[in-house]
């Protein structure tokens, strides 16, 4: 092999140089993606820890408030009854409120381990809505708030509205539009709730007219374990949890989430949902209220009574 030249030696050299400089800019940018990363890792460890001092709280909170309820109940005499009543409803949001945040934690769960698939029923829309509504009775007139619901679909001589989804689901959809929408309304405020039909979809609004979302938060209100207000002395109940979860349930049944809002002046979710395809026969007026077989359905033009 002969000996380079004074100009191929330069050339070797200055190739080398490029190449090692290619290599030294590829290691700075993995050492850049690895920072970040582990940014991230660290901020997920920080936000699950503060999210399982969160959920501690709302799941032994409620339990020392229905036994304290509880308790106040057995001490009192017949002569008070109308203080027993009034007990007794607060053990009932007490247990409401508990049962639904439960909901959300095994719901969470089982979308994290990939085991939660739609189970499509014939559902009565109108009577599943009505139902949400009544679960959050106790806190609208703790509140002194108005609950407008508007279901605009025409139900044919008043003969229930069914629409074949999955209504467990559906519940805890708006079961969470709900509670955030009453969660961040002033007291005496109003919260809107519509449904209607629309291009072959279900598409249900619920709207309040209280603090709004700043353009910041709407970037992270679908993260999972993320609250808006998580300061330590945050007045607000909840883990964080509602609206990824939405956004997971929706998902999975096809539809999609729209937000409509602004800082100080309220927001508007629509939920949209297109029907599902089941082979199934059964009927649901509720998600805890099902009936089975396709002689259960009512025929078309006739009211069936359960």
């Amino acid at each position: 092999m002969s000996d380079l030249t004074d100009q191929e030696l330069i050339e070797e050299l200055k190739k080398r140089f490029d190449q090692n400089k290619k290599a030294l800019s590829e290691v700075q940018k993995l050492n850049e993606e690895l920072k970040e990363v582990n940014k991230k890792l660290e901020e997920s460890e920080s936000l699950k820890s503060h999210f399982i001092s969160n959920i501690t709280n709302e799941i032994i909170n409620p339990f020392s408030s229905i036994q304290g309820l509880a308790e106040s109940i057995i001490s009192m005499n017949e002569a008070d009854w109308g203080r027993v009543q009034s007990l007794v409803g607060m053990i009932h949001y007490e247990a409401f409120h508990l049962d639904f945040q439960l909901r959300n934690i095994f719901v969470a769960a089982r979308l994290e381990a990939g085991e939660i698939f739609p189970e499509v029923m014939h559902v009565d829309v109108k009577k599943l809505l009505e139902s949400v509504l009544d679960n959050f009775r106790y806190e609208k007139e703790k509140k002194g708030m108005i609950l407008d619901f508007r279901f605009e679909i025409d139900t044919h001589d008043q003969h229930p509205f069914y629409f074949k989804t999955d209504p467990e689901k559906l519940k805890l959809i708006i079961s969470n539009l709900l509670s955030n929408a009453m969660k961040f309304s002033y007291e005496g405020g109003t919260v809107r709730l519509r449904s209607w039909l629309e291009e072959e979809k279900l598409h249900i609004l619920v709207r309040d007219y209280g603090t709004g979302i700043s353009q910041e938060n709407q970037e992270v209100i679908f993260d999972r374990f993320r609250k808006l207000d998580s300061g330590i002395n945050s007045i607000y109940r909840g883990h964080g949890l509602g609206l990824s979860i939405n956004k997971a349930l929706i998902d999975l049944l096809d539809g999609d989430i729209k937000i409509d809002t602004e800082s100080g002046s309220g927001s508007s979710f629509t939920v949209s949902i297109p029907e599902g395809s089941s082979e199934m026969g059964d009927v649901a007026f509720d998600d805890n209220e099902m009936f089975f077989g396709d002689d259960d359905m009512p025929e078309e033009g006739h009211e069936e009574t359960f």
